[in-house]
């Protein structure tokens, strides 16, 4: 009988690259032994903690004059 993951991945995104964005992508999967899965997991993560704290440090508002 199979085992129950602990986090089941039931969503999947497509989405459209262009070739240089496909080969920076490979050279990832090549040098890092990691699937696309798991970079592209990756990716989003340190996206969302990027957006998160430039987020938390507001611009000055701006003077109407």
């Amino acid at each position: 009988m199979a085992r129950m993951k602990e986090f089941p991945r039931h969503k999947v995104i497509s989405m459209r690259i262009t070739d240089e964005e496909f080969k920076r992508l490979e050279f990832l999967i090549e040098n890092t032994h990691q699937s696309v899965s798991n970079i592209m997991r990756e990716a989003v993560e340190h996206f969302a903690e990027n957006y998160e704290r430039t987020k938390s440090i507001r611009p000055a508002k701006r003077l109407r004059i």
